[in-house]
């Protein structure tokens, strides 16, 4: 073939990109959206809080549509028994042994800390955190804008959370003053309650998915009910704070009782309405939303959980390290990727949702961490294009009132109450209520847990064992 000849027959395949270049973009062949990601925590709310997960006197139906809709999880396990460390695992991957924050302490998040707000930022998204933060004071290396969160909106300290009637929540790392709230004499108490926390926090949630519905965003929603104030308890008894008690006004309950549950229907009105606006904005089929609460239910504000059998059939609650202090709800909804009404059984933990919001925003997922990617789970191996990886430990560290120590391996749940003290050892196939310990029947199940202890924390000065 000649030199003009081949030329005659190279030069449309030469014009076809550029021709495809100068075509408008509607028609052009449109490249997949990244999913939204929805993480929405809730704040000491059991594992038997939602009617998805049995609970008869508290109003659901909104969560409970989540999870019809998508998959419930029945072995999810938060970072941590108490809020602090559940988060920093949340948003790091690492559980309590090799996180940095391990407890209740101010001790913030540092420069080369990895949160999964960090990772998608770099993949495009636009980040959004509204509500309770609780890995960095204000001025610190640990501030939400300073963890790769674009937009902050809420209280940074745990304390100041308890208060559902602030007279300040941050924006960014400026002080919003509340009109209408102003706090007394008492630390924590409010004297004028005019604007609830909850409430500005799902109409911030809202208008930062209105601002960025054209692009792909992460939205942490963490929401503070039903945490109780416990300043306001130990002024006048009732620390469950909510504008009113309804439904459950006419209910022959005590006052704390009403009130809590009225928090979680509440709460769960507003997981509807921003489940609403998704779907007025023709975002359902590009969000991904999950639920889940940081901690088992806590026994505080007047509030007893055994009323409402908020830990379910789970020995325990908050600060605790039994299976209601630390097993949690997670739902999980993705219409057209994740089929409705699916339960899972899938043993996983907070530590797993990093690995699983980057693979299913296509962004870098840390080596080392402790996490494993759940997508398999949620949209299948073949969809997701390989196996679900099983962990094979859980581990979590606690420090209140001494360090205190649990493995979840297999079927096996062990519990150290102190430094080198006896392992409990309890098999949850056929004792998920941990009611028989079974050590001294199974030696070699607590050889194997002891040796893994060896190796399952690095030496941290913030929280030495004790």
């Amino acid at each position: 073939m000649n030199c003009r000849a081949y030329l005659t027959r190279l030069l449309p395949l030469l014009l076809v990109p550029v021709c495809l270049m100068l075509l408008p973009a509607s028609s052009r062949a449109a490249e997949p959206r990244k999913p939204n990601v929805i993480f929405i925590l809730a704040d000491d709310l059991g594992y038997g809080d939602l009617g998805c997960y049995g609970q008869k006197k508290i109003q659901t139906p909104n969560l409970d549509r989540l999870a019809a809709d998508g998959m419930r999880f029945t072995q999810c396990y938060a970072g941590s028994t108490v809020c602090a460390p559940s988060r920093c695992s949340l948003m790091t991957g690492y559980h309590t042994g090799h996180g940095l924050v391990r407890g209740n302490s101010n001790v913030p998040l540092r420069p080369d800390d990895v949160t999964v707000a960090k990772l998608l930022k770099d993949s495009g998204y636009a980040t959004g955190l509204v509500g309770k933060w609780g890995l960095g004071e204000p001025g610190t290396t640990g501030v939400p804008n300073r963890q790769g969160f674009d937009y902050f909106y809420g209280f940074l300290n745990q304390v100041h959370a308890h208060n559902y009637y602030p007279d300040y929540l941050w924006k960014n790392e400026d002080k919003v003053f509340l009109k209408g709230n102003e706090i007394g004499d008492k630390p924590g108490v409010s004297v004028k309650r005019a604007q609830y926390a909850p409430d500005l926090f799902t109409a911030e949630a809202l208008a930062f998915i209105d601002k960025h519905k054209e692009k792909p965003f992460f939205l942490y929603l963490a929401y503070t009910v039903p945490h109780a104030n416990n300043e306001r308890t130990k002024a006048d008894g009732n620390g469950m704070e909510v504008p009113d008690d309804a439904p459950y006004t006419d209910k022959k309950w005590s006052q704390p009782e009403k009130n809590g549950a009225a928090m979680i229907t509440r709460m769960d009105r507003d997981v509807g309405t921003l489940l609403k606006r998704l779907q007025e904005l023709k975002l359902d089929d590009d969000t991904i939303v999950f639920f889940s609460s940081d901690n088992g239910p806590h026994k505080e504000g007047g509030y007893d959980p055994k009323f409402f059998n908020s830990s379910g059939d789970l020995r325990g609650i908050k600060r605790d390290l039994y299976e209601g202090g630390i097993r949690v709800p997670l739902l999980a909804r993705w219409p057209g990727k994740i089929k409705p009404g699916g339960v899972s059984d899938h043993v996983c933990a907070f530590w797993d949702f990093l690995p699983t919001a980057t693979e299913l925003a296509g962004a870098k997922t840390p080596k080392g961490i402790d996490g494993m990617s759940l997508a398999p789970t949620l949209l299948g191996a073949k969809a997701a294009g390989h196996d679900q990886e099983k962990h094979d430990f859980l581990y979590w560290e606690f420090h209140e009132g001494g360090t205190k120590q649990a493995v979840r391996m297999g079927d096996w749940k062990a519990v150290r109450l102190k430094p080198k003290g006896p392992l409990e050892l309890y098999d949850l196939k056929n004792d998920p209520g941990e009611m028989m310990n079974v050590a001294d029947k199974q030696p070699a199940v607590v050889e194997k847990i002891e040796a893994y202890l060896k190796t399952a924390r690095t030496e941290s000065k913030d929280w030495p064992v004790k």
